[in-house]
């Protein structure tokens, strides 16, 4: 009664539906399948292959420690590779956690539908989401577009409202025959060493994800509704890139929390079970709305500055941290150097392109999609459309952010800005925010010459949100 668990963003071994199913079915083999080119837009782009890699051999190293082992297979089709492993063992299960983006839903009805012909059984599980989206709909049985009422119809629901799985203690071992190729194979690891940086900030794995969490309950969530905006403290979570993998789950997380809390959450604590809210309402959006991978949710958006080249000038300013402007420069670098940003730089930064600079969201969307790795398509595209103005419960066209008054407003003492825009680092505290409009004698006296050492803006701040707000009133 042999059983596949087939894995994929669930790399964990504690509370997994997918494999407590399959070990009430039997002996089981754990098996993942590289095969990006079927995922279409949610392919992990590089600093995500990053991740995934040091989380798999974090998972091998669990499952051997528990008497199995991880079998790797690539492969240009999950459905032949799972028929292949299917036939060489015995199996007779196969047993997934699902996923959601448009392109991964199409390839998990087919193989469903495709292991069933042959007469398995093929079970899919909820093992990401606190809710599937398909649970949460207005009266009308609609799906929600406004984040307020959606999250408060899930906290109807109950947010513990699902018992916990203990993770195994013991595995049977996988058959010596059933051959594995090594996990390098999948050169999941960049050629050019561009991620030293990451391995200083990051600890992929299940062990990791729950370091992280344990900290932040113990640091962070006390607090955490007034620190949480300001990228100079270590006031969020920095759960994100462990909840994308699958190495911890939403619902080990409200538990967590709750029993930290004796089960009385305060408004810390329901302040960042909403932040939890807006990762489902992502979710919930992307599986109702498929065509947000790549188009405006709003209609009157259709083709606005899509497929507009960048300015080639403007473009590489943005993604080397060299736009003069501090705090967006701050956290493009901070993104370059550890694959992840704070997340009110993350709408600072978007605003500052789509609006400031006029260049397309889905552009931004992929050079995070390239560098994060945290990289969640339906909390990416979510995210740069609401910026934008064109997604769900998006943000007005004319809110711009201006860069300089929030940089003064949640990193007034510029512990962010001079962690990561060094050249800064002796300009007075009143300057640091806008250096272009500083007196000579105090950038002289800061060793700063404007336009060599730091660069002057590449955008008039004034004047590229006039433009913008031009050309949204245009939209019909």
């Amino acid at each position: 009664m042999t059983a596949i668990w087939w894995i994929r963003r669930d790399l964990r071994l504690a509370d997994n539906p997918a494999l407590a199913a399959a070990l009430l079915h039997g002996p089981v083999i754990p098996l993942y399948i590289h095969a990006p080119d079927e995922e279409g837009e949610a392919a992990p782009g590089a600093a995500s292959r990053w991740w995934l890699h040091h989380s798999l051999a974090a998972l091998d190293g669990q499952l051997r420690a528990l008497g199995s082992r991880l079998i790797v297979r690539r492969a240009a089709s999950a459905q032949a590779a799972l028929r292949a492993v299917a036939a060489a063992t015995g199996a007779e299960a196969v047993f997934w956690n699902r996923q959601y983006a448009p392109e991964q839903i199409a390839r998990d009805q087919s193989v469903k539908a495709a292991l069933r012909g042959l007469g398995l059984r093929a079970e899919s599980f909820n093992g990401s989401l606190l809710f599937e989206p398909w649970e949460v709909l207005t009266r009308e049985g609609k799906p929600y577009r406004i984040f307020t009422p959606y999250w408060k119809a899930c906290q109807g629901h109950g947010l513990d409202r699902v018992e916990l799985i203990a993770p195994p203690s013991a595995l049977p071992p996988v058959p010596r025959e059933v051959r594995s190729e090594p996990l390098e194979a999948l050169r999941l690891l960049p050629e050019i060493s561009w991620d030293a940086g990451f391995r200083d900030h990051w600890t992929p794995g299940e062990e990791g994800a729950w370091r992280c969490l344990r900290r932040f309950i113990g640091d962070g969530l006390a607090g955490y509704s007034a620190t949480r905006d300001r990228p100079g403290h270590a006031g969020t979570s920095r759960l994100s890139p462990h909840l994308h993998f699958g190495e911890l789950g939403p619902r080990q997380v409200v538990r967590a929390v709750l029993e930290a809390q004796r089960g009385e959450p305060d408004a810390d604590a329901r302040r960042f079970f909403s932040e939890l809210g807006w990762r489902e309402f992502a979710h919930h959006i992307l599986f109702h709305f498929p065509h947000t991978v790549d188009r405006p949710m709003n209609p009157r958006w259709e083709g606005f500055l899509q497929g507009q080249v960048a300015d080639p000038r403007l473009w590489q300013a943005w993604t080397r941290g060299q736009t003069g402007i501090p705090l967006v420069d701050a956290g493009m670098r901070e993104l370059w150097q550890t694959g992840w940003m704070h997340n009110r730089v993350r709408m600072i930064v978007a605003s500052l392109l789509t609006k400031n600079m006029q260049i397309g969201w889905q552009q931004g969307e992929r050079w995070f999609w390239d560098t994060l790795v945290d990289a969640d398509l339906a909390n990416n595209v979510f995210g740069w459309q609401w910026t934008a103005g064109c997604g769900a419960d998006a943000a007005p066209y004319f809110r711009i952010f201006n860069p300089v008054l929030q940089g003064e407003r949640f990193d007034g003492e510029g512990d962010y800005v001079r962690r990561w825009v060094p050249e800064l680092a002796r300009l007075p505290g009143r300057w640091l925010h806008r250096p272009w409009e500083a007196p000579a004698q105090v950038l002289r006296a800061a060793g700063i010459a404007l336009g060599t050492d730091y660069p002057h803006p590449v955008v008039d701040l004034a004047a590229s949100r006039q433009r913008a707000l031009d050309a949204f009133a245009r939209l019909s």
